[in-house]
């Protein structure tokens, strides 16, 4: 797939992802579901590398590589995002998720030495005006009401935020050898081998079968290109490009996730959200436009 792309590719599979989930979220329990959709994924990655007759296993120095991926990037803000959508509507969970794109320019700053251009400062400083603005109001209902169900919704997309941006910036300090379907196909499993041991901890009951038909389209949207085909499409940009770049790309995906919430689960923004939209696919834009072809 071209590299100008993937940015397209993942804002369609992961923004349509969020209201998927949500869907899924009505029949199966936050860690089952993250278990089921991860493992499945992970296998589906597994049935392509022996398609192919390729090895299996990633090479003996990229396990470290391998399981901080699987830690952070995976099973961290899965877990985190399966109870922000507990907790929160779909669309502010998406949006309060993509702090990440700030987080990783800050770390990528600290750690790497990677110092945004000025095309990346308007980008991030035009995707964290769009963050904040469509974000205000899960921020004034926290401040104004105190309930601890919405300083949840708050709590859970920035402890997503936090571990996907730090696992993709110590993958790119320290790069991972070996084949990207491999590789990801082994941080699917570590996370979904995490959403099995939550679900086993806390006893969450197995789903009732069958699904209810939008439960089960919603799930396999969730599984093959939400999951299988676009972690892997991420870990070949992530790889590619900087981490600054390569996650302000994302801010297109909560644009796509509040849209889509909207006409699959019933979300309403308000007015005030379409300037965050705006502000959002600007700083996407931006940063689009300088990726190279390939």
């Amino acid at each position: 797939m071209p590299l100008r792309l993937i940015p397209l590719f993942l804002a369609l599979a992961w923004g349509l992802n969020w209201p998927a989930v949500k869907i899924a979220l009505s029949a199966l329990a936050p860690f089952t579901l993250r278990a089921v959709g991860l493992g499945s994924g992970a296998l589906l990655l597994m049935l392509l590398l022996a398609v192919q007759r390729k090895r299996l296993l990633p090479p003996r120095s990229a396990w470290l590589g391998v399981a901080i991926g699987g830690l952070l990037t995976i099973a961290v803000f899965n877990l985190a995002t399966a109870w922000a959508q507990l907790n929160t509507s779909t669309s502010r969970a998406a949006v309060l998720t993509f702090t990440m794109p700030m987080l990783s320019a800050l770390l990528s700053w600290w750690w790497l030495g990677d110092k945004p251009d000025r095309r990346r400062g308007l980008a991030l400083l035009l995707g964290s005006a769009g963050i904040v603005v469509l974000a205000w109001p899960v921020l004034r209902a926290v401040l104004q009401g105190g309930n601890p169900k919405l300083l949840n919704g708050l709590a859970f997309p920035l402890i997503a935020a936090a571990g996907w941006s730090s696992g993709t910036v110590i993958l790119k300090r320290w790069p991972v050898d070996g084949d990207r379907i491999v590789i990801t196909a082994w941080q699917l499993l570590i996370g979904a081998a995490a959403g099995a041991v939550g679900a086993v901890w806390v006893g969450e009951p197995w789903p009732a079968w069958p699904l209810p038909d939008r439960v089960l389209v919603a799930l396999l949207f969730h599984i093959v290109p939400g999951t299988a085909m676009a972690y892997w499409a991420w870990f070949v940009l992530s790889e590619r490009v900087s981490p600054t770049v390569s996650s302000l790309t994302t801010l297109m995906v909560p644009v796509v996730g509040v849209l889509g919430a909207m006409v699959l689960v019933g979300d309403r923004p308000a007015a005030l959200d379409w300037v965050g939209f705006a502000l959002v696919l600007g700083a996407a834009a931006l940063v689009m436009l300088r990726l190279p072809s390939r």
